[in-house]
């Protein structure tokens, strides 16, 4: 993992196809037991990347993919 990424390990990244057509590299979260596929459906949601190490310890956020919740 990257500097500062250490505490997150082991983690996925995939590449996701946007509906507006972009693909973007991002993380994959919150998978369980669940094999990742090619193709599968994934939902953006915003997730804590890392604490900041510095003097104020800020808790940094960003956007990451999940599999698409059942409805």
């Amino acid at each position: 993992a990257p500097t500062g990424y250490q505490e997150a390990t082991p983690f996925t990244v995939a590449l996701v196809k946007l509906a507006e057509g972009p693909v973007v590299t991002a993380q994959l979260t919150d998978l369980g037991d669940q094999p990742v596929r090619i193709g599968m459906p994934v939902e953006m949601v915003t997730r804590k990347i890392r604490t900041d190490e510095g003097d104020r310890g800020m808790i940094l956020y960003g956007y990451k993919f999940r599999p698409v919740l059942s409805a």
